[in-house]
């Protein structure tokens, strides 16, 4: 019988992250994909992205809903717990030989905690690295209850071992999303120029690369109160330069009504004419647009992988991303809107930075992919320490 790999998908990323996994696991005879889908992806405030027709469609075996609104962390908390007992219902129905589960929402901690009080193997993508916010703890605790181990990088890789892992569960792969991009034509922006006719708020903006900048700001759970006041300063500092932005909505983690805010007020006095902003975008879309950016500005993780990888200057703002192993396209700043104004004119002065390959080759589903079809999974887990 084949190896049944259930696939647990929960935000724009890491649906993102997991398509040329996903691919690969269909196209192996000896396993059989399983998919659960929930969190933002069935979201209308998120964008839905699983409803889009510019996203490939793959079997959805479950369709749960967890999130309880309010994006506080006393929700946040209560939503992991809903998603604890909805994902233990879906696994219970599909009874996986495995589930994968990706990097650090707090939503992946519930589906870990449901697979492994129920006995079924966790096999983890992007574990082992430092970064800010509630992430970092997130992260590590995923690590102790999975059984294989797909870190992005060497230091990742060698982090994990030191945290008392088995070597021979460790695999360094690469980050998936590289995959996807390696399969792209990067060049072209006319999706992205498409959409904004029909998609989203604001102006149609100008898309010349290297003339224009992308904005991700996601909540710092860590630093909840402060969430509105920091993307104000970035929307000051996005409003002073005048160049013309696509602005992606933030995540569903405790703090977005805050940034969400801002960014509505904001637009209702300001009614800039060269932000253009979206829910979400597919990473078809996704990756042009990155790649021919003058520079990404937030503190979203795709400035650390996705933007190193393709060259694409970055500045990374406040501490969301603290710790992370990044390449020479980061500038960081705090939350202050003239250094962050300062440090984007440095960067489109600067211009693309030679791709880095500090996160992999683009070439991480075949690796796990022989992995998930062959690996002896072992219930039973003890330190090595």
């Amino acid at each position: 019988m084949p190896r049944k790999v259930c696939v647990c998908l929960t935000s724009r990323g890491n649906y993102a992250k997991m398509k040329s996994v996903m691919r690969l696991i269909q196209a192996n005879p000896a396993l059989e994909l399983q998919v659960i889908v929930g969190g933002s992806l069935v979201l209308e405030k998120y964008g839905k992205v699983l409803e889009s027709k510019l996203v490939d469609e793959f079997p959805i075996d479950y369709t749960i809903n967890f999130v309880i609104e309010g994006e506080t962390p006393q929700t946040m908390a209560k939503s992991s717990g809903l998603a604890v007992i909805e994902f233990a219902s879906a696994l219970g129905n599909l009874r996986p030989d495995v589930v994968v589960v990706i990097a650090d929402r707090f939503e992946c901690l519930a589906i870990t905690m449901a697979a492994t009080y129920m006995n079924i193997p966790v096999a983890h993508v992007e574990g082992g690295e430092v970064s800010g916010s509630i992430d970092e703890s997130i992260r590590h605790a995923i690590t102790k209850m999975s059984h294989l181990h797909f870190p992005a990088s060497d230091e990742a890789a060698q982090r994990i071992e030191r945290m008392g892992e088995r070597p021979d569960t460790i695999f360094r792969v690469g980050s998936t999303s590289f995959d996807v991009l390696n399969q792209l034509d990067l060049d072209s922006l006319e999706g992205v120029r498409e959409l904004q006719q029909t998609a989203g708020v604001g102006s149609e903006v100008d898309l010349k690369p290297g003339s224009y900048l992308v904005v991700i700001q996601h909540p710092v759970t860590t630093e909840y109160e402060n969430n509105l006041a920091h993307v104000n300063e970035t929307l000051e500092a996005v409003d002073a330069l005048a160049i013309p932005t696509i602005w992606l909505w933030p995540n569903m983690d405790a703090g977005s009504d805050g940034l969400s805010k801002g960014i509505r007020l904001f637009r209702e006095a300001r009614h800039p004419a060269h932000i253009h902003f979206f829910k979400s975008l597919p990473i078809e879309l996704y990756g042009p647009l990155l790649k021919n950016a003058g520079c990404l500005v937030g503190n979203s993780s795709s400035g650390i992988r996705e933007a190193a990888f393709l060259g694409t200057p970055t500045v990374n703002i406040g501490t969301r991303q603290q710790g992370r192993q990044r390449g020479e396209n980061v500038i960081d700043v705090p939350n202050e809107r003239q250094q962050i104004a300062e440090a984007i004119r440095r960067q489109l002065d600067h211009g693309s930075y030679p791709p880095a390959d500090i996160y992999g080759d683009g070439a991480a589903a075949e690796k796990i992919v022989s992995v998930l079809s062959t690996f002896v999974f072992s219930i039973q887990k003890q330190a090595t320490y």
